[in-house]
This record gives C-alpha cells, sequence and structure tokens, in this order.
C-alpha cells in the first residue's frame, strides 16, 4: 500500500476511534484487522493506530475486549513484531487489563496472558511477568489477584531453572497452598504439578508431597477433589518407594471417605480410578488390587439394588430436609450423583479390565460388565458400549465370555445405545470371530462359566434387529453407518447365513429407503459380500437380481441407481468380472427415456473402455462404439449431447489395453526379451486387476475343491451303507494264461462301482441295460459312463439276453465288453486315466495285456470278428489289430488257444 495513503486511512481510523458515538461494531472491526494493517505498514500503523487502540481498550465494552484479546495474540503468533516491540506495545496493555474490575474482562486477559507466556522468551517473562506474578500472590491482594498469580505460577514454573524456581516461586507457592480462601487452596493445587516438575523429583518429595497430602485431606471438597487431580497427574513422576509408602494409602482413604460420605467427590473419584489403577499397578500387592476392584464394583452398583432396579439413598446420607416437604430437586441431584459414578466406572472400564487380567475378568469382573450392560439409565448403557471394543481388545483369547452382552445392546431399543456400538463394531465382531473359541461359527460349551450359547443366528438376529431399530428412527446417518459397518461380515460369519439374512435384507433396504446415503451403503455392503461369496450359483444369482431389479426397474431412481452399483463393482472387482455381468446392461441404458440417467451413463464410458482389453473384448469395444454413435446420432436433451461430445474426447485419449504377450505370439515370432519385457509392462499396468482376478480364482477353486470333497463324502457313505446292508456281492478271480504268465483279473471293484452308482448313472433302468466298466475304477470317484456306440444299434432283446459262455472263468458277455468302441478310442479307458481329484492315491491301475498278431489271435478256431458285438462296424472285412479288439476278448481267445 502507498504511505500516503496508509497515513490518510490511519488518520481516519484513529479520528474514528476518538469518535464516541457508539459504534462498537467498526471498532470491533478495526481492532480484528489490526494484524494484517501492521503486515502492510508496519511503522506507520505502530505510530498512528495502535495507539489509539489502546486508548479506546481502556475503556471498551466487553465485545471490544474481546477481540482485543484475539488480536493481540494474533500479532505475537504471526511474528509481524520483534519480542521488543511486542513487549512495549501490548504486553503492558495485557498486564493492566488482567486486574479489570469486570470478571469476564478479567479472566479472558487472564487467558491471553497465559498464551503469551508460552511464545515469549524466558528473558522477558522473568523481567516483565515473574515480578508480577510475586507480588499479586500477596496475602494483602485481593482473591481475584492471588487467583491470578497461581495460574501465572503454574505456567512460568516450566520456563526457569530449578534453583531459581527454588528460589523465587517455591515460597510463593507454599504460602498460597496455605491461604485461608479455599479456592486459591484449591487452583494453587492444581498448579503443584508443574511446579513439581519443575523442580525434581527430590525436592518434590521435600516441600510438594507434604503440601499435597494436607491439601488432600482439605476440609472442603472442592480442595479434596484438586488434590485427587493433582495426585494423578504426578504418578508418573513419582519413584516406587513413594507411591508405596505414601501415595496409595492417601488414595485409599480418600476413596473410603468419598464412598462414605457420597458426595460430590464420589462421580470425581469414579472418574479418576481408572488412571489410579493404571498408574499404581505395578506398586500394588494382591490383596491391594483385591480392595481397588471391590472398590470399583461397589461403585458400578450406585444406586441399584441387587436385581438392577434403581433405589434410593439412605436417609443417614441425605442432607437435612423437611421430610413431610422433601425437595425434589435434590432427589433429582442425588439420583444424578449415582448415575454420574455409575457413567464414570463404565468409561473407566477397559482401563479396569486391563487391570485385573483378562484371565481374572470371568471370576472378578464379569458379573460387573453385566451390570453395566443391562444399566437402567440408557447413558450408562451408551458409554459401556462405546467401549466395548476395548474391552474385547483387552481379552484377547477370552473375548467369548462377553459375547451375550454384544446382543444384549445390539437389541437395545435406545438410539443412543446403538449408537455407541455401532461405530467400532467391525472391531468388536473381528476380535469375537479371531479369538480361539470361533463362537460365532460353532456353537460354544460353556462348561467354565455361566454363560448362555450364542450362535451365528443368535448374532445375525440381533444385528437385524439392530437395523431394524435404527432404520424406524430419523437418524439416517446412523443407518448409513451401520450398513456400511456390515460390510465385516464376511469374515465374521458363514457365508450361507449371510446369503439367506443379510443379501435379502440389504436389497430391501437399497430398494425402499428413503434416503440416498442409506441406499448407496446398502448396494456396496451388497457388493462386499457377493465380492466374498465363494458359491459361484449364489454371485450368478445376486448379479442376475441386481440387473433385474435396478437395470430393468420402471423407477427411474433404481436405474440411477443401478450406474452407482456399476461403479462400485469396478472399483471391487475385477474388469473380467465386470464385463461378464454388468457390462452389457449398464450400456443398454443409453436408450433410456430419462436424461439423467443418460448423461450419468457418459460420464462413465471412459471408465468402460479402460476396462477392454484386444483383442479379446474386440465385441465389446464395437458394442461401446455403437452406443456412442447412437447417442450422438439420436440424442435430443442438450445437456446430455454435451456430455457425449465431452465422453468422445475422452476416448479418443484412451488407448484400448492389449494383452501384449499372447496377442504378438499370434501374430509374429518375437524375441524373449521382447516377450519378457511386454509380459513386465502388462504386469505393472494391470497389476491390481491381476490381483482381484487371482482372488477371484482362488474363490473359484475353494467352491471346486468343497464340491470334491462333498461329493466324496456322500460317495464314501453310499458305500459304507452299501457294506453294512450286505448287497455288495463278491465275483470270485479268473486267472487267464497269454504266452507265458498267468495273471489274474479281479471283478470286485466292476461289480461293487455298478451296483453302487446304479441310480446315478443310469437314471433308474435295468442293469442288463447299463454300460459296465471293463477296468478297475478309481476308490471314492463316480465314474462317467464311456461311449457305447455299439450297444446303441443293438435291439433291447439282445441286449438283455447275452449270449454267456458257462465255463469256470466267468468271463462276462459281450454286452459287459461294449462299453468301449472298437475303433477311434485308445487303448486304454479314460478313467483309468483320469487324475484324482479329491487328493486320495491313485489306485494301481490293471496291468496291460500283452499284444498278440491278428494271425495268432484268428488262427485260435473262431473268428474274433465274429465275436465281437462291433464286428458289424468293420466293414473293410480285413481283420482288426489287436490294439483295438477288446481285452476281454484277447483274453477268452488266448485260453481257447
Amino acid at each position: 500500500m502507498h504511505p500516503n495513503l496508509m497515513e490518510r486511512r490511519g488518520s481516519s481510523i484513529c479520528e474514528f476511534l476518538v469518535d464516541n458515538s457508539g459504534q462498537e461494531v467498526q471498532r470491533i472491526s478495526v481492532i480484528e484487522n489490526l494484524p494484517r494493517l501492521l503486515q502492510e505498514n508496519c511503522s506507520t500503523c505502530m505510530r498512528d493506530v495502535v495507539p489509539k487502540v489502546k486508548e479506546v481498550l481502556h475503556m471498551a465494552p466487553v465485545e471490544v475486549q474481546l477481540a482485543g484479546c484475539q488480536s493481540f495474540i494474533s500479532i505475537l503468533e504471526s511474528d509481524i513484531l520483534p519480542h521488543t516491540s511486542y513487549t512495549q506495545s501490548f504486553l503492558q496493555s495485557i498486564l493492566t487489563s488482567v486486574d479489570s474490575k469486570d470478571q469476564v474482562v478479567a479472566n479472558a486477559w487472564l487467558e491471553t496472558l497465559l498464551d503469551v507466556i508460552d511464545l515469549l522468551p524466558k528473558d522477558v517473562i522473568q523481567k516483565d511477568i515473574l515480578n508480577l506474578a510475586i507480588s499479586k500472590g500477596q496475602l494483602s491482594q485481593s482473591v481475584q489477584s492471588r487467583l491470578s498469580c497461581c495460574k501465572i505460577l503454574g505456567k512460568i514454573a516450566t520456563k526457569f531453572e530449578p534453583f531459581l524456581i527454588k528460589k523465587e516461586i517455591l515460597p510463593v507457592v507454599q504460602s498460597l497452598c496455605q491461604d485461608v480462601d479455599y479456592e486459591v487452596r484449591g487452583c494453587m493445587c492444581r498448579q503443584l504439578d508443574a511446579v513439581a516438575r519443575g523442580i525434581g523429583m527430590e525436592a518434590t518429595k521435600g516441600s510438594i508431597l507434604p503440601e499435597l497430602v494436607e491439601l488432600a485431606n482439605d476440609e472442603e471438597s472442592f480442595v479434596r477433589l484438586a488434590g485427587l487431580e493433582t495426585v494423578v497427574s504426578l504418578l508418573s513422576l513419582l519413584d516406587d518407594d513413594t507411591c508405596v509408602q505414601i501415595i496409595i494409602p492417601l488414595v485409599r482413604k480418600f476413596c473410603e471417605t468419598a464412598l462414605k460420605a457420597e458426595d460430590s467427590t464420589l462421580p470425581v473419584v469414579a472418574k479418576q480410578l481408572g488412571k489410579l489403577c493404571h498408574g499404581l499397578s505395578v506398586n500394588l500387592n494382591a490383596e491391594e488390587r483385591q480392595w481397588f476392584l471391590r472398590f470399583y464394583k461397589q461403585l458400578c452398583q450406585l444406586g441399584l439394588s441387587n436385581s438392577g432396579v434403581l433405589i434410593k439413598r439412605s436417609p443417614e446420607k441425605q442432607s437435612p430436609v423437611n421430610c413431610q416437604t422433601p425437595d425434589l430437586a435434590q432427589l433429582f441431584e442425588e439420583a444424578d450423583i449415582y448415575a454420574e459414578c455409575r457413567l464414570s466406572a463404565a468409561f473407566n472400564l477397559p482401563a479396569m479390565v486391563l487391570f485385573a487380567g483378562a484371565e481374572e475378568f470371568g471370576a472378578c469382573l464379569y458379573d460387573t460388565f453385566t451390570a453395566l450392560c443391562e444399566d437402567p439409565h440408557h447413558i450408562v448403557r451408551k458409554t459401556t458400549a462405546a467401549g466395548f471394543h476395548e474391552v474385547a481388545k483387552c481379552l484377547g483369547a477370552n473375548v467369548h465370555l462377553v459375547q451375550g452382552e454384544l446382543v444384549i445392546l445390539l437389541k437395545d431399543e435406545y438410539i443412543e445405545v446403538l449408537e455407541g456400538i455401532i461405530p467400532h463394531l467391525p472391531d468388536t465382531l473381528e476380535c469375537l470371530a479371531n479369538s480361539g473359541r470361533h463362537f460365532l461359527t460353532e456353537s460354544l460349551t460353556t462348561s467354565d462359566c455361566n454363560l448362555p450359547d450364542l450362535d451365528s443366528p443368535e448374532l445375525s438376529n440381533a444385528l437385524m434387529l439392530c437395523e431394524l431399530t435404527v432404520s424406524t428412527s430419523i437418524n439416517w446417518r446412523l443407518h448409513e453407518e451401520l450398513l456400511i459397518k456390515l460390510a465385516c461380515l464376511p469374515r465374521c460369519l458363514p457365508n450361507d447365513e449371510i446369503y439367506s439374512k443379510f443379501v435379502p435384507l440389504l436389497f430391501q433396504k437399497a430398494t425402499y429407503s428413503r434416503a440416498l446415503p442409506v441406499r448407496i451403503a446398502a448396494v456396496h455392503t451388497l457388493c462386499v459380500y457377493l465380492r466374498n461369496n465363494p458359491r459361484m450359483e449364489q454371485r450368478q444369482e445376486i448379479c442376475k437380481k441386481l440387473t433385474e431389479d435396478f437395470c430393468h426397474n420402471r423407477s427411474c431412481h433404481k436405474r440411477m441407481l443401478f450406474i452407482e452399483i456399476c461403479k462400485i463393482v469396478m472399483r471391487l472387482f475385477s474388469k473380467s468380472f465386470f464385463k461378464q455381468h454388468f457390462f452389457s446392461s449398464l450400456l443398454e441404458l443409453h436408450t433410456d427415456k430419462i436424461p439423467n440417467i443418460r448423461l450419468k451413463l457418459c460420464s462413465l464410458l471412459p471408465r468402460l473402455k479402460s476396462q477392454l482389453k484386444l483383442p479379446t473384448d474386440r465385441g465389446q469395444l464395437q458394442q461401446l462404439e455403437s452406443c456412442v454413435r447412437k447417442l450422438m446420432v439420436n440424442e435430443s436433451d442438450r445437456d446430455v449431447t454435451a456430455a457425449i461430445r465431452k465422453a468422445i474426447l475422452e476416448l479418443d485419449k484412451i488407448e484400448v489395453a492389449m494383452d501384449t504377450v499372447s496377442y504378438l505370439r499370434a501374430t509374429t515370432n518375437i524375441s524373449s526379451n521382447v516377450q519378457t519385457l511386454s509380459r513386465r509392462l502388462f504386469t505393472e499396468g494391470d497389476a491390481d486387476d491381476e490381483k482381484k482376478e487371482g482372488e477371484e480364482r482362488l474363490l473359484f477353486e475353494i467352491e471346486e475343491r468343497e464340491k470334491r470333497e462333498e461329493e466324496t463324502r456322500k460317495v464314501l457313505e453310499r458305500k459304507a451303507q452299501a457294506k453294512t446292508a450286505g448287497k455288495i456281492p463278491v465275483r470270485k478271480s479268473s486267472k487267464v494264461v497269454m504266452g507265458t504268465k498267468e495273471k489274474t483279473t479281479s471283478f470286485n471293484s466292476l461289480t461293487s462301482t455298478s451296483s453302487t452308482n446304479k441310480s446315478a448313472m443310469m437314471g433308474g433302468r435295468t442293469a442288463a441295460q447299463k454300460p459296465q466298466l471293463a477296468v478297475k475304477p478309481q476308490s471314492g470317484i463316480p465314474q462317467p459312463p464311456s461311449p457305447r456306440p455299439a450297444v446303441r444299434s443293438r435291439s433291447r432283446e439282445q441286449a438283455n439276453n447275452p449270449t454267456r459262455k458257462t465255463s469256470g472263468s466267468r468271463i462276462p458277455s459281450p454286452a459287459v465288453l461294449v462299453r468301449r468302441p472298437l475303433t477311434g478310442t485308445p487303448a486304454t479307458s479314460p478313467v483309468t486315466d483320469m487324475p484324482s481329484r479329491v487328493g486320495s492315491p491313485m489306485p494301481a491301475a490293471v496291468p496291460k495285456q500283452r499284444r498278440t498278431s491278428n494271425t495268432g489271435i484268428g488262427g485260435g478256431g473262431r473268428d474274433s470278428r465274429s465275436n465281437s458285438p462291433t464286428s458289424s462296424s468293420n466293414t473293410s472285412g480285413k481283420a482288426l489289430p489287436s490294439s483295438q479288439i477288446p481285452t476281454m476278448i484277447r483274453r477268452q481267445t488266448a485260453k481257447k488257444s
């Protein structure tokens, strides 16, 4: 700003400040802008404006004084002036205004002075503030001056060396601790912590502790409360001997006195008990620990009977009032004291659980914890609910003890209680799910404690009741938060229970909730469930229902919500999943009759292009381009037209991703270095998408493994039942000699498999019509039927009445041997080459028979082609090679020869 302009502006401001027309608003504005004026032209403002401001502040009203306090602090914090200039111009005004007769103004300037002390150097404090503070602490000064002295001494005690504090400040501190006014004693008692840290532990034990013990036993409750708070603050400074010999007896006596009197000190004791127990825990013996735990349990039961019903205060502990006309205000005050004590006890519950230990919780604090969860005052229950997750973390493996109390709090009818439990609900549920008992998936055996069994249905019902209570209230923000927190359930509850209970609930909330944030939260949690669902059928069902209920819904709000669902799916799932289930449905909205839906779709078109990869998604890319062309040609809405033009510009900047390695391998021969580089670039670009696809493949593999295990279990159960019923016939083995070797073939497995899988493989047909296995099947795996081209051409009579050979070798009939065609089939059965699918060891394969020449087989007296049921298919008239002749026929021919 120009100097002349600043001078004219400063003179006008000064004339205005001197004017006594009563325009206080303008004066406040000038004082509030004083830091900016000093920054623009410091010298002119200091010469013309600041003196007038100081003159006005001397007699200004309260609002102007408060504005000056804030302005003076801002000037020092901004380092606009050096400390010497600030001390001369502003600090003296602050020290003068501290003695104002107006109590509000004096307190405001005192707080300003305390803030200024933190920013001023030590020499300025010692020169300008210390002497003034000591003079204000004299007994001849007013009570207000002595109170100001207490606060100033506590603030500057940490600024100087210990010897200076002992010499200048400590005598005044001891004098104020013995002051005749209880307010001064209490105020000085609260500053003893800062003084003790300034002089050190040794001087504290000799000078401060005696004063503190005397103040803690003062006749005034105000001073005693200040003494207790100071003891809590000094615990980290004192050594073990001092705590054992002085502090612990002092605290016990203080607590007993407060509990006996049931006065205003009792709620403060209840509030500070957690810090006291935590700070003194290393110095307490077993008896003292039990004493503090008993005292805490007494605080939790104040004002309650054994059954948890509110009771009145005993007559001997009441204040003297007229019994015929009781003071209702006093009765409410007494009830509030009891409720405040229980409230403070509930606040300190995590600290007391940590103090008692997780192992002793069931014996020492479980009943107290249950009482707090069922307290008749909802504020106490809310405080307990707010610290429930901390209790669960402290209990560790014993967290199953509080499972019933979680259900109780979730079923509470007060919204305030649910506001305490919902924000940390995932932490609580995960602690319970990760505990060694796994109570969320299995029924519990509570032989070690008197707790009801809690299974996942009970917890699910409690969560659903909690959601119902919140949804019927007017607090839609809490409803939104609850639906978001329910996204943790896949880590805590079984999948089938989530699918059967919470998925329909979320569909209902996404459809019928009035608040849009609630609907978005519902579909987000629903997509999280879809992301973690291991059942393919259930995933497909959810995707189908999302498309039908939202994309094809008559309501435009539901169709608009479908676009939000697609955004969430693109964020949570892989590109392939989105393209498979939602890509085409989303593009269908380009023909929607509502312009806002088309407008919102246009903003998603660039993201849709980034989901595609060539050459795999060439068809979907053409579909996207067709959608854009139709919007450009047919769109009549002005905003949608502008949006599609903007989207086209963004689409032109996006290069369609390519599966580089596979594409280059399919088109040309590239070197291994280029392939490695392309693979590396592709992996770096789509690392997150590859991770999502890997997780989805893992879910698919888990589902397949579970299906195989279930299938194997059913097969084994059927075999066990068949063996128990005695329905498994045993065939005698037959010896077949081929060449010079003798081999034994057993048909037990053949008969067993045929009888066990009768209904599953043939659908109720008779045994003569069913194809039978020519090789030994794998144990425990149901074998699929092999192709039967030959038996299809045979008549039913020929299949039902096969010609059997009545020899002792029990060779099967040709109807048994037609399971494999003579031509176009490998020599070995596909069943025998099937790998094990359930992890069971592979059974021993059937030994291969020695192949003989066609001449050897045909010269045996009987033509093998005439005995084969598929001889009609051999129209060439040539002898079949031995590899195409069924094994059983070769055995029969070899035996006859």
